[in-house]
């Protein structure tokens, strides 16, 4: 099980979640929980952004699929529908965030990955989906959904020890400006395995997520010696 911060491969992803992902919305992949995949990189298809320090992610719908009579989706509403009539992966995220939000339902848990780079992923962490809803973008409609970070680290029955360095996203661009300064490797010994974004100061002791002097790359290892040494 991945844990916030933690690099992988689109391999180690998709063997996590036990099939090929490509969609970047899987509602219930896990059967109890759902999957997203964003990217704030430039060029990225939609408009994803972080809110409120990294602990609040606004997240895209996805377009009508390319098809015949379909030759641009960024100009057409987003649906909610399939043409059968049957709910889509923005009808199926929107109904969840709904019963939470208009019903008080649990909320729906999300695990969320980051494109970094090419070949490069991270695990954001496990959102809970609280809201939806349409706004307007460039002449069209498109699906906004809030996601606000927990503090697991797993999907779990057992109680979890919530890790406060965690419950902040570290912004995007921070993350890629660590990964070129640190060369992808440990800072410690030079690994390329096993990597983790870390906080230098840790964020329960005030440091913060949103620059690059307070984040190193560490092995899992050296990761889990720095977290022993901390009393």
């Amino acid at each position: 099980m991945f844990v916030p911060g933690q690099v992988i491969s689109h391999l180690e992803m998709s063997q996590e979640e036990k099939v090929h992902l490509q969609k970047g919305m899987n509602f219930r992949l896990g059967g109890t929980y759902s999957v997203i995949l964003m990217s704030l990189r430039r060029g990225a298809p939609y408009a994803d952004r972080v809110e409120d320090d990294g602990k609040t992610l606004i997240y895209e719908g996805h377009d009508i699929p390319k098809r015949r009579g379909v030759s641009y989706p960024k100009k057409i509403d987003q649906p909610n529908k399939n043409p059968s009539g049957s709910l889509n992966e923005n009808g199926r995220f929107e109904r969840a965030a709904k019963l939470h939000k208009n019903e008080g339902q649990t909320p729906e848990l999300v695990r969320v990955y980051e494109k970094l780079h090419a070949g490069i992923w991270v695990f954001n962490g496990i959102f809970n989906l609280v809201d939806a809803w349409q706004e307007e973008s460039e002449g069209r409609k498109v699906f906004k959904f809030k996601l606000e970070l927990t503090d697991a680290e797993t999907i779990s029955t057992r109680p979890i020890k919530p890790d406060l360095d965690h419950n902040r996203m570290i912004p995007s661009s921070v993350k890629l400006e660590v990964w070129q300064r640190d060369n992808g490797r440990c800072t410690k010994c030079g690994s390329t395995d096993n990597l983790h974004f870390d906080h230098i100061l840790p964020f329960s002791r005030g440091g913060t997520s949103l620059t690059a002097a307070n984040i190193q790359i560490l092995c899992a290892r050296h990761n889990l010696e720095k977290h022993d040494k901390i009393v």
